[in-house]
């Protein structure tokens, strides 16, 4: 088992761990050639990892024309739990090093309650989920619907949070599980999701759009996340969209923000208002069964022939786009990923964006452009969450 606290001691180390996790169980041959180290240096290293718990010997390689060489997999024993906090709900799983999902609980939450339920509500879930896994959190990784201070481990004045500015998410969360915590914006944990086990795995640089409740980008250079200087790069959902600034108050304080036009907040309010006025059979009763209207009704609405709910999907597919068009032509990335609860629309949203995008981009940035939905879905942020403390944990830092 994994001594308590056990990190790699030297940067040779780290890139083991982490090639271990990323690619599964090696042979100290493999580990070798890979890390360009001496068999004698690698037999050094892996057998420090392996007295530190955080690396096991799991049998012996296929012969490469001598003798046999070990296998070498990252300790069954490492645990880290992936907690992804949005606007209406909570996930949380367990993975193990390789950050396999290994269990995972969710829960509908409200976050303007404030830190104090909220991460109570956490704290229970992962206990829940960890009474099926047996050993100790070697790390948590939190992804928060905001801007992130990576100093403080907590939010800055988050828009749709009320009460959660300069919360010591990190501290306590950690005095609670007992383990490290990293936190980040939510739309970088699932762009490093998407990184680790979804369509991005070959790319470099690309952009991860998240359209739920809010709407943000994450952005990965060279394979890593760029925040920018104070945490608070991608933030899309607070461009203006609307030329004369006349259109509905966002939750920042401005009109005619990209997140009030087409978050999910918004499409369920400009779903309720076609209800109420009678554009929409569909939609009205839906309503009149007694449920708030969400962009799953709005799908669902579109799926069946609603003319009203096909308008507001592909209005809102056109403002993403429109936006996207200027970040791809500015960025230039070899990928761009859709996701979040409202990206469950599907096909027709990423038609429209991929319309929208691809006449008003610059042709040498779209000539080789997939834009796509996410593969994970709702893991993405739990896996991502995983990635984000895994980084830090194998490594010297």
């Amino acid at each position: 088992m994994a001594r308590v606290g056990a990190r790699p001691e030297n940067r040779h180390q780290a890139r083991l761990l982490r090639l271990l996790r990323d690619s599964g169980p090696q042979s100290r041959a493999e580990l070798g050639d890979a890390v360009e180290l001496s068999k004698s240096k690698v037999a050094i290293e892996v057998e420090r990892l392996a007295e530190l718990g955080l690396v096991d010997v799991v049998g012996l390689a296929a012969s490469r024309g001598g003798r046999r060489s070990q296998m070498v997999a990252l300790a069954r024993s490492l645990r880290f739990v992936g907690i992804d906090i949005g606007a209406t709900s909570i996930d949380v799983a367990v993975l193990d090093g390789e950050l396999n999902l290994l269990g995972q609980a969710r829960a509908e939450t409200d976050v303007r309650l404030g830190p104090g339920p909220v991460l109570e509500q956490v704290i229970d879930l992962v206990g829940k989920v960890r009474a099926d896994h047996s050993g100790s959190i070697t790390g948590v990784g939190v992804g928060v619907p905001g801007p992130v201070s990576q100093a403080e481990g907590a939010l800055v004045a988050p828009p749709i949070m009320p009460g959660w500015s300069r919360f010591p998410i990190r501290d306590e969360l950690g005095a609670a599980l007992g383990a490290p915590v990293m936190v980040d914006n939510d739309v970088n944990v699932m762009a490093l999701g998407e990184l680790h086990a979804g369509t991005a795995r070959s790319v470099r640089d690309l952009l991860f759009v998240k359209i739920g409740t809010g709407i943000g980008c994450g952005i990965v250079v060279g394979g890593e996340i760029y925040r920018g200087v104070n945490g608070s790069a991608g933030d899309i959902g607070h461009i203006q969209v609307d030329a004369h600034g006349h259109g509905p108050v966002c939750a920042c304080g401005n009109t005619g923000c990209l997140e009030a036009t087409f978050g999910g907040a918004a499409l369920a309010r400009d779903a309720e208002a076609a209800a109420r006025a009678g554009r929409s059979d569909w939609l009205a009763g839906r309503l009149a069964a007694g449920k708030p209207l969400s962009a799953d009704d709005v799908g669902q609405a579109a799926a069946a022939g609603d003319p009203v709910s096909i308008a507001l999907i592909r209005d809102g597919g056109t403002r993403i786009g429109q936006v996207l068009a200027s970040l791809v032509s500015f960025f230039n990335p070899g990928l761009v990923v859709i996701g979040g609860g409202v990206a469950g629309l599907g096909h027709p949203l990423l038609a429209e964006i991929r319309s929208v995008v691809y006449r008003r981009s610059l042709p040498l940035a779209t000539g080789n452009l997939p834009i796509v939905l996410s593969e994970l879905g709702g893991t993405a942020g739990v896996v991502g969450a995983g990635r984000l403390v895994s980084d830090s944990v194998l490594s010297t830092n």
